[in-house]
């Protein structure tokens, strides 16, 4: 490219729906409460990878995440299936609009490129064995493939300032707006795009207890669970920010 991002590119917004759905519509009215919500357990965290491993396996950055999406501390929204490819350039951004009953929170958003049902599997379809280390992961079916694309987290409390830490106000709405990192990814026809939300992502990130504090002076009793919401009504509507060139 003679530019980054791409300069035919243009900025689009992906709304999260009611039913977990995903669109480049925002909403229009409001369908039920207006948000989601998970009960986040800082002593139950969402693992990084769906597999034991000693270490961090490379491949963790594009790795399955259909272990996390059957989580009920995981909200998933899921696109329709792609009727034509859909190219993403450039950083990726999501605009959300939450609450939490304790006074910090993670904010952990994931981009997933979702593989058709039908997809086949590659052969060989299993990690090497070498010296009884973890080299990859377990063998794995693609039909239905999750695909990490892009994934980031925000610590609350650094929320608008990383000098200044401030705490939430319990389920008082706030919005947050951060950059996970830039992507140069084609979508193609017959997947669909899906986006997680969680609250921890471990061990890649240390956990919250979710109390206003100084982590690593936490002590056992420090750590508590939290209800999250992410809202999506007409006027305060999550999303993820995205660069999409055009399709011809």
């Amino acid at each position: 490219y003679a530019a980054w991002p791409p300069t035919p590119a243009k900025p689009r917004t992906l709304y999260f729906g009611p039913n977990g759905t995903l669109g480049w519509t925002r909403p229009a009215a409001s369908t039920g409460a207006g948000y989601d919500e998970y009960v986040a357990d800082p002593r139950r965290p969402v693992p990084y990878i769906g597999y034991p491993a000693t270490g961090v396996p490379k491949e963790y950055m594009v790795s399955d995440q259909r272990f996390a999406a059957s989580r009920p501390d995981v909200l998933v929204y899921q696109s329709e299936v792609l009727e034509e490819d859909v190219t993403v350039v450039g950083d990726v951004v999501p605009a959300l609009f939450v609450s939490t009953s304790g006074t910090d929170a993670d904010w952990v958003v994931k981009l997933i490129d979702v593989y058709p049902a039908a997809y086949p599997d590659k052969a060989p379809n299993e990690a090497p064995a070498r010296g009884g280390r973890d080299v990859g992961p377990p063998a794995v079916n693609l039909g239905g493939f999750q695909q990490l694309v892009r994934g980031n987290p925000l610590r609350g409390k650094f929320r608008n300032s990383y000098e200044k830490p401030e705490p939430f106000t319990p389920n008082k709405q706030e919005a947050l707006s951060f950059d996970i990192g830039p992507v140069s990814h084609t979508f193609r026809r017959g997947h669909r795009i899906m986006v997680q939300v969680q609250s921890s992502w471990f061990p890649l990130i240390d956990l919250n207890p979710q109390t206003f504090m100084r982590i690593p002076d936490a002590k056992p009793e420090d750590f508590r669970k939290a209800t999250q919401r992410v809202y999506r009504a007409p006027g305060n509507a999550s999303g993820l920010q995205l660069m999409v060139l055009p399709s011809n």
